[in-house]
């Protein structure tokens, strides 16, 4: 063994840069002052102030998840019994030509007809949804659904 093969076994520890106004290190002529230099520092986050500028939701009460999808506007036989006559066609179009429906927005809204009440004419409806009793009921005045 010689003097100039020696090597040592743990190398000197370099102590920490800290950036006190240094090229690199902790703050690194960034400063530290004020409230980041306190205990305690919780600055606001930037995502919170973004968020409080969007408008809430209003009118959307305590449902939330209630779908935004457009009911159908319901229409029961005993509606129909009333306005139409033996042999009429029932489309949307004449349920809003005789008032039992209305647009919505400029549109024309889907209909359901339920088979609440009696019906005694023939009646032919097209267009139009059909619980299973009004289905029933309108087949058996000798009606069609199609």
């Amino acid at each position: 063994m010689q003097l100039n093969t020696l090597q040592r076994v743990h190398p000197n520890q370099r102590s920490a840069q800290v950036g006190r106004g240094g090229k690199r290190g902790k703050t690194s002529g960034r400063g530290g002052k004020g409230q980041t230099a306190r205990a305690g520092n919780k600055p606001r986050p930037e995502f919170r102030d973004a968020l409080m500028k969007i408008p809430k939701q209003r009118g959307r009460g305590t449902n939330t998840f209630k779908s935004f999808q457009p009911r159908p506007d319901i229409v029961s036989i005993a509606d129909l019994e009333r306005a139409f006559s033996h042999g009429d066609t029932v489309t949307a179009e004449s349920l809003l030509a005789k008032g039992l429906i209305q647009k919505r927005s400029g549109n024309m809204p889907q209909v359901k007809i339920l088979g609440d009440g009696v019906l005694t004419k023939k009646l032919a409806v097209s267009g139009c949804a059909a619980s299973a009793s009004a289905r029933k009921k309108i087949e058996a005045a000798g009606g069609l659904i199609s």
